[in-house]
């Protein structure tokens, strides 16, 4: 049984059973106030599939593309839980699990874009073929300008507006079942943070 949890858009959170079927699931379509809603959906979520230690076998983490504060908090709230629970952390592109929902409901073929806004009037793009278990990468995820964007000859785009946390983690079993690599858990920003740190003044 999986915990996944992505905060790449807003906050979602879910918990799937190894064959798929989905336990319960929790959302939020607020895209800044990941930090005060992943505590109390992670709560709701354990406390609705009645989930022992023993049962829950591994944590996801969406890794992005995304926002610097949100990814901060979802990738540091599934480590938590995976370290507190002594189970492995698996990270997931977040939209290789749109990627794969839309293959599996037909909806996708041939080559296909998954788009998600990255603020600042750009969108974040990765370029996928539509197979199964698990659509292949053809363009790694990257930064376009909303208003330049234009998918190449034969892309189809398709915009999501969340995460589901359900079809992170049914990304998450493809790879386990086919035995393909997971990427470390690192946040895919795709742009610097807002808040840097300055450089330190020289005394004379």
């Amino acid at each position: 049984m999986l915990l996944a949890i992505d905060t790449s858009a807003g906050t979602a959170v879910a918990i799937v059973a190894d064959d798929g079927r989905v336990i319960a699931e929790r959302s939020s379509a607020d895209t800044r106030r990941h930090a005060e809603v992943i505590g109390p959906l992670l709560s709701e979520v354990l406390a609705a599939a009645e989930v022992d230690d023993a049962r829950l076998t591994h944590v996801v983490a969406g890794i992005g593309p995304g926002p610097f504060t949100g990814l901060r908090v979802g990738i540091a709230a599934a480590r938590a839980v995976a370290i507190a629970r002594g189970i492995p952390l698996l990270a997931v592109p977040s939209h290789e699990a749109v990627a794969l929902r839309l293959t599996e409901g037909g909806v996708a073929a041939g080559r296909f874009a998954v788009i998600t806004d990255a603020r600042r009037r750009e969108v974040a793009v990765t370029v996928f073929a539509a197979q199964l278990p698990l659509p292949a990468e053809v363009e790694s995820a990257h930064l376009v300008a909303r208003a330049a964007f234009a998918p190449a000859e034969g892309v189809t785009p398709f915009e999501a507006q969340e995460i589901p946390a359900a079809a992170l983690a049914h990304a998450a079993l493809a790879r386990l079942a086919t035995g393909v690599a997971f990427p470390e858990a690192q946040p895919l920003y795709l742009r610097a943070p807002d808040v840097t740190l300055s450089t330190p003044k020289r005394v004379s």
